[in-house]
């Protein structure tokens, strides 16, 4: 095996908490309020279900492939030129993904806290801490994670009991009053967060207990979406319709904390951790393409790839919008059709097909 680490079921789900929240929990309530309107706060409970099943399918195609990953598998499921090019399409769409992440990321820096900075600067920084943390390894990402996730939530949570005195529980009111359909379309957008779960197909092999790794990857979709619950509640019951207004509306929720005058600017607090959550979900989507590619590509060791990878990743994240209204509108249209097609639909494919050949051998 190219990578040597093993991590346990419980860090496995440590480590998929910020791959999705991260980015979610600021941009996707205003996305989701404008099909949803004020049932925005039920999609991140029907989008679990996506998450859920993403899980199930990593997991039967890793009972049949315990010691491969995704791109090692799907080689021998469909032949070597197939599943070879099943394998660059998907190395290409994680490194799209990471693009659009760290797009994501120098957008809010910039636009909310260092107007003056380059963003291919600010970018450029945190690819470098990403890439040191994958040259580590594995272990080293999901040991940090243990550590510094955990505290993260607990204060995500803890904002959310703060800002409750502004609540206004009225605002989500009348419930599901234009039917069921617009929390439904509107579930799609957070739906392709949580179909990220599929990176776990290139974790699963270096997981030392596989007996528990089921339910702690259930626990992980719906720590996922309890988080995400709390955060579009508390948003809804701060602004009701008016989120749609807003890019970052959980950030400007946030911003109303004042406790007697004496604990207030809880918004820096916030921005800490969400740099430790784009951390994780940077280096992890980094981590997954340079394995993959070094899979491919018969390596004996994936580190001389993370250079390359890396500059191709920030020139990636800079091209791939012209600017932050644009961006905004991809990962409200085309990127959830994107990430279900890539992280849900395929994987299904090669599930069935798996089990037809399977099915024809007996």
């Amino acid at each position: 095996m190219i990578e040597k680490g093993k991590i346990s079921p419980m860090q496995l789900a440590i480590i998929m908490h910020p791959t999705i929240i991260s980015t979610a929990a600021l941009s996707v309530p205003s996305i989701t309020t404008l099909t949803a309107g004020i049932d925005m706060w039920m999609t991140p409970m029907i989008a679990s279900l996506v998450g859920l099943l993403t899980v199930y399918i990593v997991y039967r195609l890793c009972l049949k492939f315990p010691d491969l990953t995704f791109v090692q598998y799907s080689q021998a499921i469909l032949g070597s030129y197939a599943g070879k090019a099943i394998a660059i399409f998907f190395s290409g769409a994680l490194i799209y993904t990471n693009g659009l992440v760290l797009r994501e990321y120098g957008e809010f820096v910039i636009g909310d806290f260092l107007q003056e900075t380059p963003m291919l600067f600010v970018i450029a920084c945190m690819v470098a801490v990403s890439g040191y943390a994958v040259y580590a390894g594995l272990e080293v990402l999901s040991r940090a994670s243990q550590i510094l996730i955990p505290a993260a939530v607990l204060i995500i949570f803890s904002m959310v009991v703060l800002m409750s005195p502004g609540f206004q529980v009225k605002q989500m009111f009348p419930i599901l009053g234009n039917g069921l359909l617009p929390p439904l379309l509107g579930s799609i957008v957070p739906s392709s967060w949580f179909s990220q779960f599929f990176i776990l197909s290139y974790l699963l092999p270096y997981v030392n207990n596989r007996n528990t790794v089921l339910k702690w990857s259930f626990i992980s979709v719906a720590l996922v979406m309890i988080t995400l619950l709390a955060i579009n509640l508390s948003v809804l019951f701060m602004f009701g319709t008016l989120t749609q207004g807003f890019n970052y509306a959980f950030l400007i929720a946030v911003r109303y904390i004042s406790i007697a005058d004496f604990l207030e600017h809880v918004e820096s607090l916030l921005m800490a951790i969400w740099l430790i959550g784009i951390f994780i979900k940077v280096a992890l989507i980094y981590y997954a393409t340079v394995l993959g590619i070094a899979q491919l590509a018969g390596l004996a060791n994936y580190r001389p790839l993370i250079v390359p990878v890396g500059v191709l990743t920030i020139l990636l994240s800079i091209w791939v919008a012209p600017n932050f209204q644009e961006l905004k509108h991809i990962l409200g249209t085309s990127l959830p059709f994107f990430s279900l097609l890539v992280q849900l639909i395929l994987p299904s494919l090669l599930l069935i097909a798996v089990s037809v050949k399977g099915a024809f051998k007996r």
